[in-house]
């Protein structure tokens, strides 16, 4: 028995974000946000991801969000590599998600909570020990809390250091699975107890897809993998450079050869889909943002002809 990588974002989906997903959700969700207690009852996933037929590449929409109970919206994501600007995207998502709850004119005592929960595959915060930070407004100085209502949450699964025989709570078999999970070669004793761990095994099971599922995932992993050693070399080249040119120099120009190296695998992908481009429009494509680059290594998977791709790049 051979299980997919939950860390994968479409198999991240296909396991917490199905219509298959409610009951898994809310375990997982009440291990780790509200330290195993049953907060939360019940769940609606409101972009739910039916793998099967309809499992195409094309699907960029690859978040897990949920409206809980009492109202709150989670958005609940995961992240491999520490990209350009992640910080800044996460706020944006979850403030975007709090303000668009409101109609123009509507009373603002209809906003409910949104929570960002942000599973990273990197160590984020180096003066922090804890494996889950969690992070709400607070006064800088009296640390007086005043706007509870917009929480963000990292999991860094790096600093789960704990083997399959030391596991004890269910929120640390949650943790191992999202860590280890791709490594296990049967179900857990002390995981498949739990009912809702025991069918995020099933669905993560390899044997339950089809082939051509299966092909859609290993691409999105070779998709992800090369995106992650372009976030390596980034930061490897600027170390090295800062070493002969000072730090600050160095991180920059990582970056800058970084940004192009992500830049050329966009294009080679473009050309693999495609087949054929003009000159014109590859150096439109060089001329995107990192942000517009990022986005295209996503979307173009939905482009069906040259056509699509010049349309975009005309919204751009």
């Amino acid at each position: 028995m051979r299980f997919l990588d939950p860390k994968n974002d479409y198999v991240f989906k296909r396991i917490f974000g199905s219509d298959q997903s409610h009951d898994i959700l809310i375990s997982f969700l009440n291990a780790i946000l509200y330290q195993e207690q049953p907060v939360i009852e019940d769940l609606e996933i409101l972009n739910p991801y039916a793998p099967g037929a309809n499992f195409e590449l094309k699907d960029t929409y690859l978040d897990v969000k949920a409206k809980l109970n009492n109202g709150t919206t989670v958005l609940i994501e995961m992240q491999l590599a520490n990209r350009f600007a992640f910080d800044k995207r996460v706020m944006y998502n979850v403030s975007k998600a709090y303000s668009n709850q409101l109609e123009m004119g509507e009373n603002y005592l209809l906003l409910k909570p949104v929570i960002g929960l942000t599973i990273i595959n990197f160590i984020m915060f180096e003066e922090s020990q804890k494996i889950i930070n969690s992070f709400l407004f607070k006064e800088e100085e009296l640390n007086l809390k005043y706007n509870q209502e917009m929480r963000l949450v990292f999991v860094e699964l790096p600093k789960f250091k704990k083997e399959l025989k030391e596991l004890e709570t269910v929120k640390e078999k949650w943790l191992y699975f999202l860590k280890n999970g791709s490594e296990l070669r049967e179900k857990p004793e002390s995981m498949a107890r739990i009912p809702e761990l025991n069918n995020a095994l099933e669905i993560a099971n390899r044997a339950g897809l089809t082939i051509d599922e299966l092909e859609v995932i290993q691409k999105r992993q070779m998709f992800l993998t090369d995106q992650e050693a372009i976030t390596l070399f980034a930061k490897e080249k600027g170390r090295q450079e800062g070493i002969q040119e000072g730090i600050q120099e160095g991180i920059e120009l990582g970056i800058e050869q970084g940004i192009q190296k992500q830049k050329n695998l966009v294009l080679r992908q473009v050309k693999k889909i495609i087949l054929e481009i003009t000159p014109e429009i590859e150096t439109k494509i060089n001329d995107l943002s990192i942000e517009s680059i990022e986005l295209l290594g996503e979307e173009l998977f939905d482009f069906q002809s040259l056509d699509d791709l010049i349309n975009w790049l005309n919204l751009k």
